[in-house]
């Protein structure tokens, strides 16, 4: 069911999640967390349901947690981070448990949290002016949602680690050459070439493809320790100096001056 922030609909057998706050860039509120995880645990159990797409309104993605709305909307954020934690992880958690294939369809930024939505997807296409930006240490977090499991085992370590320790944007043209993307096409055929892979995807045996799923994610490791690792590790930097201090800086446009506590 659509909602203000999630517009739901259907075509063919394919069901199209687009997160609808393209003035934020598609950041990320509570609510929309909760409708988004809801829309992915309703189109698991529905069988007329072959395939989810994941996607954005406007030119981007998602720019990650909208910072300036939950923390002017709740007063009492830092007294409830768990239950933040635990809101979003719920998103990558429908997405990986989901057994139909869950495209994530991409243009401009997916940024944060939204970088670790769109690798947590099986599949990704994205235009040529996409990124993924895993940007947490620039306001002194750690990335969470899966980032520290995904994208070393879709990029590689070495190029895994630069990305997240410098805040380096990995452009569509380098995921694609890396074979993280589905396909890279032009900002205008993004509809199209997710559509095309839809269909075929559709049109797939739906109890193999989720068999495979189950089995792929399973050889990969543990995600559940993952997030598990990521959770401790983001509440207590949500707790320190260094995160007040970088959300400081960030709403005041500034460079931030971390002291390590």
């Amino acid at each position: 069911m659509s909602t203000q922030e999630l517009l739901v609909e259907e075509k063919g057998k394919t069901r199209i999640l687009t997160l609808n706050r393209a003035e934020a860039r598609n950041a990320l509120t509570k609510s929309l967390l909760g409708a988004v995880t809801a829309a992915l645990e309703e189109a698991a159990a529905d069988a007329s349901i072959r395939c989810v797409v994941l996607t954005g309104a406007g030119e981007h993605f998602c720019a990650g947690a909208d910072l300036r709305r939950t923390l002017a909307e709740d007063p009492d954020f830092y007294d409830r981070l768990e239950t933040y934690m635990d809101a979003y992880h719920g998103v990558i958690r429908a997405i990986v448990r989901c057994p139909k294939p869950v495209v994530a369809a991409l243009d401009g930024c997916a940024v944060g949290f939204g970088a670790n939505m769109a690798l947590a997807c099986d599949l990704r296409v994205a235009t040529t002016r996409a990124y993924v930006q895993e940007k947490f240490v620039d306001i002194g977090l750690m990335p969470d949602g899966g980032g520290t499991f995904w994208l070393p085992r879709l990029v590689g370590t070495a190029r895994a680690l630069k990305a997240m320790f410098l805040a380096d944007r990995l452009e569509a043209k380098e995921l694609d050459a890396l074979g993280v993307l589905a396909a890279c096409v032009a900002p205008d055929a993004l509809a199209t070439a997710t559509a095309a892979l839809a269909e075929r995807l559709e049109k797939g045996p739906p109890l193999a493809f989720a068999a495979l799923k189950a089995s792929v994610y399973a050889g990969l490791g543990d995600l559940e320790a993952a997030l598990r690792r990521e959770r401790e590790g983001q509440l207590r930097l949500l707790r320190s100096a260094d995160a007040i201090e970088g959300v400081m800086a960030w709403s005041q446009r500034r460079a931030p001056d971390f002291q390590g506590a």
